[in-house]
């Protein structure tokens, strides 16, 4: 018995030391301009703010991923990026499950609140308003694009279905 209860201790503080240094790194990046790799970081506020008209956004099909914050949560996470006819989206997946809404809370919070973000591409901060598409012709540019760009097995039918939520990466009003 006394050994079953030394073991469970090992075990306990193998478990715990893994535990509180994930929490120790997620608690020094939430202030970081911008996120890591793994947590969520604070507000985008290195690079130029871009003024002026849309930009021919075809360069993102060179660009993996981007940094997005909604004005309203200044936390900041990478994102993947898609481009088609000329405008710039981003996906939420596994937003079908309860745990997939509080790993991607930012989706959720995007689609409760105004939409107002800032997405840093490339050092260059751009003024946006998420708005989510359920259904349209636009989708299927954003379906192929995902599919090629990141081997994604995103379908029309989970968009519809809630699973996968899109955003247009709209001008702000």
């Amino acid at each position: 018995m006394k050994f079953l209860t030394i073991v469970l201790q090992i075990l306990g503080i193998l478990l715990l030391i893994p535990a509180v240094a994930l929490a120790t790194l997620r608690f020094d990046n939430r202030n970081n301009d911008g996120p890591s790799i793994i947590f969520p970081g604070g507000e985008l506020i290195s690079g130029r703010l871009y003024t002026g008209p849309d930009p021919n956004w075809s360069f993102t099909d060179q660009t993996f991923s981007v940094h997005l914050q909604l004005d309203h949560d200044l936390s900041s996470r990478l994102i993947w990026i898609e481009e088609s006819g000329g405008k710039i989206y981003i996906t939420s997946d596994y937003m079908g499950s309860w745990l997939g809404r509080l790993w991607k809370h930012w989706a959720v919070q995007a689609v409760a609140g105004d939409g107002l973000a800032v997405v840093r591409i490339d050092g260059i901060r751009y003024e946006r308003q998420l708005q989510r598409i359920i259904d349209g012709p636009e989708l299927d540019g954003v379906i192929a694009k995902k599919r090629s760009k990141y081997r994604s097995v995103i379908s029309r039918e989970a968009i519809t279905e809630g699973s996968v939520w899109v955003f247009e990466l709209a001008p702000r009003a």
